[in-house]
């Protein structure tokens, strides 16, 4: 659960920060987490915002945190330059195609979030099943201001582990055809499609087909 936050709080002074949290739509941990995610790595691949697709993320998660990397990194679901692995981890591979550096940064075993204010957890679990009074929810926006700045000013070594590494840099995204689905009629991208009965068919109309057991 987040908490939507006044302008200029938390993280005044922090970048693109508020920019990211009105992107986002509220303030919490894990999109602070992202961000200072993406802000480690533009430092350790010496690199600017993504104008096109010079940089390339890969993502180890669908949370919070990949909409401060597109807002900071601007490797974007659009542009081609974000990849999404689903393994459930707050892990996030940056590359650099100019210098074909890469960066893996994960979150850090030994840092919780939550061991900075104990008393966020449970607060949080309650209002997320609606059990809260008006003043206890000021109290939620309150504590979770607080994490979120003191997750914008500790060293990314205490809130990750940063490991460049080697890896094969994606191909850059291609702009493909688009044909009319033989069933519905819509256009899909000629990647995108499959042939049945000799026509072409898009995923949504098409029948799987398996043997398998």
């Amino acid at each position: 659960m987040c908490t939507i936050t006044p302008p200029g709080t938390p993280g005044e002074g922090h970048g693109r920060f508020a920019e990211a949290a009105a992107f986002h739509g509220h303030v919490c941990p894990g999109l602070a987490l992202g961000y200072r995610a993406a802000e480690t790595a533009l430092e350790q691949l010496r690199s600017g915002r993504a104008e096109d697709e010079e940089l390339v993320t890969i993502a180890e998660t669908d949370a919070c945190g990949v909409d401060a990397i597109q807002v900071l990194t601007g490797c974007t679901a659009g542009k081609g330059n974000l990849f999404f692995k689903d393994h459930g981890k707050h892990a996030f591979t940056f590359i650099n195609r100019q210098t074909g550096k890469a960066v893996r940064i994960a979150g850090n075993p030994s840092f919780n979030a939550d061991s900075l204010d104990p008393a966020l957890a449970p607060l949080r679990a309650r209002v997320m099943r609606g059990q809260v009074p008006d003043e206890a929810w000021a109290e939620f926006r309150e504590r979770t201001d607080r994490v979120v700045e003191a997750i914008l000013d500790l060293p990314a070594e205490q809130l990750f582990t940063i490991q460049a590494v080697d890896v094969d840099i994606p191909e850059r995204a291609r702009i493909f055809r688009s044909v009319p689905c033989a069933k519905c009629g819509e256009l899909t991208a000629e990647s995108r499609v499959r042939v049945e009965d000799g026509e072409l068919v898009c995923y949504g109309c098409s029948t799987e087909y398996s043997r398998r057991c």
